[in-house]
């Protein structure tokens, strides 16, 4: 008897894992994004941005929200890296897409790719997070104009309720908390409206 009670009680506090993870061309600021969540959500030391090297691969990094772990796979994203990508994609469920804001030079190349992702059917119902990054730079884009470029590519790709746009800067910290809120709430969501 308190074998099954034990395991009973084990059962109802386990806690929730879902997968999330971070993609978006390099330089974009993926891996300061990461390394950011994880000293805000797990209370450890910040890492020293200029420590940070380009992800040959992934990084991958894990936070505890009451009965819940995302774990964060940070994707490589290096043009030849990108081809591992869509391994990841049926094990997650959410995608966040990192744009830096002050490269306006490689917008089209960004939607491009974040496009690609979004066509997959791997990745249908998945909440899918843009996050417009480096807002804290001079010459950043406005989230504005990131939000109506993001509604014009999603149409018919994914539902409005399932994705969104915010602004952050990773290096400071700003939005990261509403970012990570917003990931956890649709997680739990899209778990809960997804049928066994």
């Amino acid at each position: 008897m308190y074998r099954l009670v034990s395991g009973f009680v084990s059962h109802l506090m386990q806690k929730q894992e879902y997968s999330v993870l971070i993609m978006g061309l390099d330089n974009a600021g993926k891996t300061t994004l990461l390394e950011k969540v994880k000293s805000t959500f797990n209370r450890t030391p910040d890492v020293d941005p200029n420590s940070i090297a380009p992800t040959i691969g992934q990084n991958i990094g894990r936070i505890t929200l009451s009965s819940t772990v995302l774990q964060f796979w940070d994707l490589g994203g290096q043009r030849d890296i990108r081809s591992i990508w869509p391994k990841y994609y049926a094990e997650c469920h959410a995608v966040v897409f990192v744009i830096d804001s002050t490269d306006k030079e490689r917008i089209e190349e960004c939607w491009a790719v974040f496009e690609e992702i979004v066509r997959d059917s791997r990745v249908d119902g998945v909440p899918t997070l843009v996050l417009a990054n480096k807002q804290d730079c001079e010459g950043a884009m406005a989230v504005e104009d990131i939000k109506q470029m993001f509604n014009k590519l999603i149409v018919g790709k994914i539902n409005v309720s399932e994705g969104g746009v915010l602004p952050i800067s990773a290096l400071r910290g700003d939005g990261i908390r509403e970012a990570v809120d917003w990931l956890f709430l649709r997680v739990h969501h899209s778990r809960q409206s997804t049928p066994f």
